[in-house]
């Protein structure tokens, strides 16, 4: 998930493909081992100081994980490559994230600044979180955001600070059994951020927060909680990178996020993984009355990725949107979709989703959307559209639908083209390279998309798009 954040011309945050790949030495003070057991737990809990109700929820969940099994369809069969015993589930050179920039550490500063964090701050956010490993290492927010009453800090300080706040929604959109993997961030989470927007406050610029694993063998498994209180708004954008290494690395976040009455909740992701990366997600939104979701997706790189952004319509009139774009290379598998839960009547979920498959990579739409029979005037928009680049390349749609009753509607629509050789052609013909030929291409086919991305991300992806492409022909 790289987050290089542009503004037109000057640049706002300089990440790319290219800059991401590269790691300092190790040295880190907290160091949980290799392996995971209710020791490992144990050494967690006890390293963040955490009261007991979380290191009972924690060992509960481990139980929880272990009893079980791994997941035995969809893209599971490459899952079989993570051996849990392999991982390093806990490091960190500080326990408690710092409020000034000059006391990160001089080796994690360098990372960052190398990333553009620093300035990106200082130029657009309302608020940055940098999390290095396990643990945010920098979180601050801007005063005029903090005066109003807004949070935002790691999860670690808010479970610390606002335990009430904390306590009464963590876990409770997303249970810890909700699948293995959700089961496996509950035991063993760390880092994330933490936010609460009080009634009536609209925060005008992003909230950021930016993850970066820099070790080897290494799980990092951060959880978020959002929560926007009533007439509320918000958008939270996050970005990731790792660099390349010959072993698997697992990313297994778990994002909650509450939009009470009224409420608006953007929440924007471009993930920039390297390829060794298994990235299983669990995104999940409950949306109150006249409430408002909306994910903004783009998932680039990684090995696998499994990650499903769903929203509970659980208030009359709530409305859900999912906009997602996978690009999926050599060797890669972007296994991508939404879940849209109406449990209201007059609900609406809107799910837009574009997939480019190129070389031997292969991308999937997997969208679940589920209206019940006692509900009256909801409505349901799906779209999947894919594009093949190469004769190897490889897509595959498997949405489920279920509309009851005889006062709600839905519709779907689905398209899997190949990128046109004529086209193609004819740009040649214009004096553009074949890579800038299809990287126009296939820009073209996702602009409309890109529309919905800030403007601080739709250069970016575009950016990415145009170095993906350049590999993909020859």
């Amino acid at each position: 998930m790289n987050t290089e954040l542009l503004d037109a011309p000057a640049t706002q945050l300089d990440i790319d493909r290219s800059r991401g790949d590269f790691v300092y030495p190790e040295s880190h003070e907290f160091d949980a081992g290799t392996g995971l057991s209710h020791d490992t737990i144990d050494y967690i809990a006890t390293v963040k100081n955490e009261p007991e109700w979380i290191r009972e929820f924690r060992h509960k969940a481990l139980d929880t994980f272990l009893a079980k099994p791994m997941p035995t369809h969809w893209a599971s069969h490459d899952l079989e490559n993570i051996v849990f015993q392999n991982i390093r589930y806990y490091l960190a050179n500080a326990k408690r994230p710092t409020r000034s920039w000059e006391d990160v550490p001089d080796d994690v500063k360098k990372t960052f600044e190398r990333l553009g964090i620093p300035e990106q701050e200082r130029k657009f956010l309302a608020g940055v979180e940098a999390q290095f490993d396990s643990e945010a290492v920098y979180s601050n927010i801007k005063a005029a955001v903090a005066d109003q009453g807004v949070i935002f800090t790691g999860s670690t300080e808010g479970l610390i600070k606002h335990p009430e706040l904390f306590k009464k929604w963590f876990g409770k959109v997303i249970p810890t059994g909700d699948n293995k993997f959700s089961a496996l961030n509950s035991a063993v989470f760390s880092g994330g951020s933490f936010i609460y927007i009080p009634p009536g406050v609209k925060v005008k610029h992003p909230l950021q927060a930016y993850f970066r694993i820099n070790a080897e063998n290494f799980g990092q498994f951060e959880r978020t909680l959002i929560i926007a209180d009533e007439g509320s708004e918000v958008m939270y954008m996050e970005g990731c990178t790792a660099p390349k290494f010959e072993t698997a690395t697992l990313h297994s976040a778990v994002v909650e996020l509450v939009a009470m009455k009224g409420a608006k909740i953007q929440y924007v992701t471009v993930q920039n993984w390297s390829n060794n990366v298994f990235n299983l997600v669990t995104k999940r939104a409950i949306a109150h009355e006249e409430a408002e979701v909306k994910w903004i997706d783009c998932n680039i790189g990684s090995r696998l990725t499994m990650k499903y952004p769903g929203v509970v319509l659980k208030g009359r009139k709530a409305r859900g949107e999912v906009i997602s774009i996978a690009l999926a290379g050599d060797g890669q598998h972007q296994d991508t979709g939404a879940k849209m839960i109406h449990a209201a009547d007059e609900t609406t979920s809107n799910i837009v989703s574009k997939s480019i498959s190129l070389g031997s990579g292969r991308s999937t739409y997997r969208g679940l959307v589920h209206i019940p029979k006692h509900l009256k005037g909801c409505k349901n928009n799906t779209e999947c559209d894919a594009l093949l680049i190469n004769p190897t390349s490889r897509t595959d749609t498997y949405p489920a639908i279920t509309v009851r009753g005889t006062g709600n509607s839905s519709q779907h629509e689905a398209s899997v083209s190949q990128i046109s050789q004529e086209q193609i052609f004819y740009m040649m013909s214009r004096g553009l390279t074949e890579a800038q030929a299809m990287s126009l291409s296939v820009n073209g086919f996702v602009n409309d998309l890109v529309r919905q991305f800030p403007m601080e991300y739709s250069v970016e992806l575009k950016r990415l798009i145009d170095m993906e492409m350049e590999g993909s022909v020859g």
